[in-house]
């Protein structure tokens, strides 16, 4: 089943087409060797309405998508970057750093990783060329920091990885906060030194550049910055200090981000009619993608799939440690294959039940090994979007970036921040404080 999967995702045929069609393939094979009934195939409709339809975690989904998309669609994030490279202009590399505190906050804002890409393509892309910078570094920081949003909450990804390990939401969220900042803190520091060794990399912006009339700052940051982040903050507040489900922060952050373009003067029907087409298209290609995984991971169950991993995996001796460095490796070799929510939805069905039964005595409690396995798989799962042939952040960006802006430039602008991203994961993996300590410090 894998080597078939892996084989038609080659051909470019829509993931979940692949994944459904490789089901039913192979429910029909194992039906002529006996191992599988056709009724079984019946069991493919209370999992998917139990699993996706049903499933209450997943309704947080729709609506944080909506919302990213709204600030997208209304200029709101376009402000907000404005307004960030203002305040650091007289700082080496500016605009790379001011791109990657963007970067950060849609990050929060979003957790959709096309959007963030493309817009701070568009928007700072053409800017940071015209001032001389690096194609590489520009290309670089950009794609890296669009790529935050996989986990930094409310990140889709640790949504739909919580409901698949079986754990809360709100928890995880915590868990992802620390790991995220910190792997942010990296990239700021990395653009920061590079700027200030070389500045042929990141020139200084020019003084008339960016030059707000005396009297105009503070009017600009109350329009413009501080009503976003305050959302964000409302947000994520009221998730990590129990005062609401992400499904209802979510629903809370969608009608706040039309309010925000309400004020602004920029909701009107045709850019709500926009938004309403984009987030049901993202929602549909989630959704389909999560039906067609469950078909997939229920054959491949069914077949004694997951049995034949865990004899190999045992038989083949390895300690605790051993274990979990070769599933993070298998997932960072996947990277460069696959998209997140296919691995994720292929792998963690497979791992998950020898994860529960890790032991890693006194560095981490056993009853915190989940939530620490899933922010080392998030942190790992980032390096898909950068890691070519198939890195989609990549993809992204190269569709909307300029004609001489080369894909070598892209390649090699994007391997610092994949090495950064290993060291953010060795860091986790080390300390795993970095992604406990708040979660710990709220449920305690």
């Amino acid at each position: 089943m894998f080597l078939t999967l892996a084989t038609l995702l080659f051909s470019g045929y829509p993931v979940a087409f692949i994944l459904g069609g490789v089901a039913l393939l192979f429910g029909l094979i194992g039906y002529f060797l006996g191992v599988f009934q056709l009724i079984e195939f019946f069991n493919f409709v209370p999992r998917i309405w139990g699993q996706a339809a049903e499933n209450l975690v997943l309704v947080a989904v729709p609506t944080f998508i909506f919302m990213g998309v709204v600030m997208e669609r209304s200029g709101i994030a376009n402000d907000l970057l404005y307004c960030v490279q203002v305040l650091l202009k007289r700082v080496p590399g500016a605009l790379a750093l001011g791109v990657t505190i963007m970067g950060t906050i849609l990050a929060a804002m979003t957790g959709i990783i096309g959007a963030s890409v493309t817009m701070m393509t568009a928007l700072a892309l053409p800017t940071m060329m015209r001032q001389g910078y690096s194609h590489a570094l520009a290309c670089g920081t950009i794609a890296a920091s669009g790529t935050l949003g996989i986990l930094i909450p409310p990140s889709i990804m640790l949504i739909i990885m919580a409901d698949l390990l079986g754990v809360s939401v709100g928890n995880l969220f915590m868990a992802a906060i620390g790991p995220g900042l910190s792997l942010a803190a990296l990239y700021l520091l990395f653009v920061y030194l590079a700027a200030l060794i070389n500045p042929r990399l990141a020139p200084p912006l020019p003084p008339e550049m960016l030059v707000v009339p005396k009297g105009k700052l503070v009017p600009l940051l109350m329009k413009a910055f501080f009503p976003p982040v305050f959302l964000i903050g409302m947000i994520k507040g009221s998730i990590l200090f129990g005062w609401a489900a992400p499904s209802e922060a979510g629903a809370v952050g969608a009608f706040g981000a039309l309010l925000l373009a309400l004020f602004a003067g920029r909701l009107n029907v045709g850019m709500l009619s926009e938004t309403c087409v984009a987030t049901a298209r993202t929602v549909a290609m989630v959704f389909f993608i999560i039906i067609s995984a469950t078909c997939f991971a229920y054959v491949y169950r069914s077949l004694g799939g997951d049995d034949i991993v865990e004899k190999l995996i045992t038989s083949a001796g390895l300690t605790d440690w051993g274990l979990l460095i070769l599933i993070l490796g298998i997932v960072f070799f996947l990277g460069f294959f696959l998209d997140w929510i296919e691995i994720t939805l292929i792998v963690l069905p497979v791992f998950a039940p020898l994860i529960a039964g890790l032991d890693f005595g006194e560095h981490i409690a056993k009853a915190d090994v989940v939530y620490w396995f899933a922010i080392l798989m998030a942190v790992n799962l980032q390096t898909s979007f950068l890691t070519p042939p198939f890195g989609f952040a990549l993809f992204y960006l190269k569709g909307i970036a300029p004609k001489e802006i080369k894909i070598e430039s892209i390649y090699k602008g994007i391997v610092p921040f994949v090495l950064l991203q290993l060291l953010a994961l060795i860091a986790v993996m080390l300390w795993p404080e970095i992604a406990l300590w708040l979660m710990r410090r709220t449920y305690d």
